[in-house]
């Protein structure tokens, strides 16, 4: 297995983007997921999407620049799960987050991004949970052939709040829909008390990978508190032939913790 590490431009909100990017670049990282979150991040669909070629050619100069590829790109339609959810019960609503997505992938290709992540959808409480996810099933199945028409790999995060915040969950709505891919991040899963043991199993399905200090308290901690057995997962990484980007996901300006954990993440491949 060959060490991908890239960075989220998000995790140095107060920075304007193209010092993110400069900075990224200054780390040693070779690749950049960009955040898409309406609300809360340097790019927003609102924005990019006005103009999905010109943006993505800007980015692209950007990107080049700094010698960076878009390791992900991760396209959130609003703050909260439900209002766009890729299986909004309101018809109008889903064929907004279709065009969405069909703009992303655009966009995706436009700056030469070979991964999409979206989010998995929720459970509507007005209707059965088997309802809801019928329409996931639907509305993600979609997704990946619109994405496999691009040759775009897309993939779900298994998430706090949705109808995949279990490892069994998230396995089973990989397995009802071929060709969905997960972006995993332990953090959703580990401190909510599931064992090492039972996230790894879908280590086979990942495309993708969020990682940071995790322990049984946070999904966000310092590489000093953390407890996740990184090398572990690394073996398991190597055994199921994963060959993605491997991304380190801090918030808030933490330069310290993404500079420990590229040194200690670099040291296990020595």
């Amino acid at each position: 297995m060959r060490l991908k590490l890239a960075c989220a431009d998000f995790t140095f909100p107060i920075l304007p983007h193209h010092q993110v990017l400069q900075l990224i670049s200054m780390l040693g990282f070779k690749g950049v997921d960009i955040g898409l979150f309406e609300d809360r991040s340097h790019l927003q669909p609102s924005s990019e999407f006005k103009s999905v070629s010109r943006s993505a050619r800007s980015l692209k100069k950007k990107l080049d620049d700094n010698g960076l590829a878009a390791a992900d790109l991760f396209l959130q339609l609003a703050l909260d799960y439900e209002s766009y959810a890729v299986n909004q019960p309101r018809p109008q609503r889903r064929r907004q987050a279709r065009d969405a997505f069909l703009k992303t992938l655009d966009y995706a290709a436009g700056c030469k991004g070979k991964h999409i992540t979206g989010l998995p959808g929720v459970h509507f409480k007005e209707e059965r949970l088997s309802d809801s996810m019928a329409r996931a099933v639907e509305e993600l199945a979609w997704r990946v052939e619109k994405a496999r028409a691009y040759r775009i790999v897309f993939g779900i995060e298994p998430h706090i709040g949705s109808f995949a915040d279990t490892p069994k969950r998230a396995a089973k709505l990989v397995q009802d829909v071929p060709g969905l891919t997960l972006t995993l991040d332990y953090g959703h899963l580990f401190p909510r008390g599931f064992h090492e043991k039972e996230i790894e199993q879908l280590i086979q399905y990942s495309s993708h990978f969020h990682a940071r200090g995790t322990n049984k308290h946070s999904g966000s901690s310092s590489l000093a508190d953390n407890t996740l057995d990184w090398k572990r997962i690394f073996a398991v990484m190597e055994k199921t032939g994963y060959r993605g980007w491997i991304e380190l996901e801090y918030g808030g300006n933490n330069v310290t913790e993404t500079i420990c954990f590229r040194d200690y993440f670099r040291s296990l491949f020595r």
